[in-house]
């Protein structure tokens, strides 16, 4: 069996007795950072042995942990914080097992990203989870400008030292008035948050730099206005254009036809014709 168990974010008192328990009788214990869980394992009394298992050996590593769960070993996963595979190693290694017919279940617990969430005032019944946004430029701008339009609540990751430079772009993409949350330090003795703007934050974190891991909840776009600029986005474009943004967005040929088809109300048929140059 494979395990993955959920570690606190920040309260020590937030790990489960399921937690421990399974910690205790597993036969090996895969952290992502083997001295951070070191604390973590002294602390409830757990001497269960340890190995690394991290981002960049998650391939290698995940193939070696795989054949020992083949052999019959159980194998618990966790993380520095939280639920392993939620913006952290694991989605792999659940793969892996999965595929050579080893059972996997979790031990769930804490998680930042609901944490933030419901304590946020914002509408927690539809919510996206972008964790962190990327970092090549190209791509970044790409996700920024699909998460202007989402109507849902958004919820990302931020480190303190890129905070205030990531609401100054979400600013720029989303609307200075944009409403938005910042909790950091979840479940720590500092636990704090700010409400405001998106222009309103990004200055306040500019003059006042963060410390801690932080979590940003955003009002999701007004529906009829993200209606309006979705439909305008793709007005002036030609029907080679409107396929090619929809491609950029990852879309294949085919759906992105259906889709510029399902915008302009016409057949996909006369998009082909189109993109033929008949």
């Amino acid at each position: 069996m494979l395990y993955l168990v959920t570690t606190p974010i920040g309260n020590l008192e937030d790990m489960t007795a399921r937690a421990i328990r399974v910690l205790s009788e597993v036969d090996l214990i895969a952290a992502e950072d083997t001295r951070n869980s070191r604390k973590l394992l002294t602390h409830f009394a757990i001497h269960t042995p340890m190995t690394s298992y991290h981002n960049n050996n998650r391939f290698d590593k995940g193939r070696e942990l795989t054949e020992m769960l083949i052999e019959g070993k159980n194998i618990a996963l966790i993380t520095d914080a939280g639920m392993p595979g939620i913006s952290d190693p694991g989605e792999e290694l659940v793969q892996m097992a999965l595929a050579a017919g080893v059972e996997v279940t979790a031990v769930p617990g804490a998680c930042a990203c609901v944490t933030a969430l419901t304590i946020s005032g914002l509408p927690t019944r539809r919510f996206c989870f972008e964790a962190f946004l990327p970092t090549e430029k190209k791509e970044r701008a790409r996700v920024m400008a699909e998460l202007a339009r989402e109507t849902r609540t958004i919820v990302l990751y931020e480190a303190p030292h890129r905070l205030a430079k990531t609401l100054a772009e979400l600013s720029a993409n989303f609307g200075a008035d944009r409403n938005v949350r910042i909790l950091r330090e979840l479940t720590k003795k500092h636990e704090d948050r700010y409400c405001g703007t998106l222009s309103e934050a990004a200055a306040y974190y500019s003059a006042n730099p963060p410390k801690g891991e932080c979590v940003i909840v955003i009002e999701g776009a007004d529906p009829e206005a993200s209606a309006r600029a979705e439909q305008a986005s793709w007005e002036e474009l030609s029907i080679p254009e409107h396929v090619a943004m929809y491609e950029a967005q990852g879309m294949s040929r085919k759906d992105a036809m259906k889709a510029a088809a399902a915008d302009r109300g016409i057949g996909k048929r006369d998009i082909y014709k189109e993109l033929m140059g008949e």
